[in-house]
C-alpha cells in the first residue's frame, strides 16, 4: 500500500473539496487514462485495488501509471473512547482527488482493451470516472508566406 516515507506534520486538518482539479488534468504519460468526475478521498487500499484490477486484466502488458498519491493522514480515535484528550492516531492515508484529475494511464494496449480495464478500475473507487484519450495534435505545417529566398 502507498504511504509517504516521511512527513513534515503528522497530523492535518480536513480541508475541503471545492473546486476542479488544476494540475494533473491532461493525460501526461499513456495513451488513455480514468478521470475523476467526482471529488472523493481515495484510500491507499482502493488505488491498489484499483491497480491490480487492471495489471490483472491486461495480463501484464502494456504500462500503467499511478498519477494520484495518498499525502493526507486521516485520524481516528479508538471506539469507546472517552471525550477529550487531543486529536486521535493517523488510522490510513488518503489522496484527495477533485473533478477532473487524471488517476490512472495506461500505454502498450489496444483500446477496448485498456477502456475494459479502467472500468474495471473504476469499479474498485469510490466515486464516479470517465474513460479519455490522449488528444493527438496534427502537426504543424509551415504555411508561411513568400517563396524560397
Amino acid at each position: 500500500m502507498l504511504i509517504p516515507k516521511r512527513v513534515k506534520r503528522r497530523k492535518q486538518h480536513r480541508g475541503t473539496l471545492k473546486g476542479a482539479a488544476h494540475k494533473g488534468n491532461v493525460i501526461a504519460y499513456g495513451e488513455y487514462g480514468l478521470v475523476a468526475e467526482e471529488p472523493a478521498w481515495i484510500k491507499s487500499n482502493q488505488i491498489e485495488a484499483a491497480r491490480i484490477a487492471m495489471t490483472r486484466f491486461i495480463k501484464r502488458g502494456g504500462q500503467v501509471w499511478i498519477d494520484i498519491f495518498p499525502h493526507k493522514p486521516i485520524t481516528r480515535h479508538p471506539a469507546e473512547a472517552r471525550m477529550g484528550s487531543g486529536k486521535g492516531g493517523v488510522e490510513f492515508w488518503v489522496a484527495v482527488v477533485k473533478p477532473g484529475r487524471v488517476l490512472f494511464e495506461m500505454a502498450g494496449v489496444s483500446e477496448d482493451v485498456a477502456r475494459e480495464a479502467m472500468r474495471l478500475a473504476a469499479h474498485k473507487l469510490p466515486m464516479k470516472c470517465k474513460f479519455v484519450k490522449k488528444e493527438t495534435e496534427a502537426p504543424v505545417e509551415n504555411t508561411a508566406e513568400g517563396g524560397e529566398g
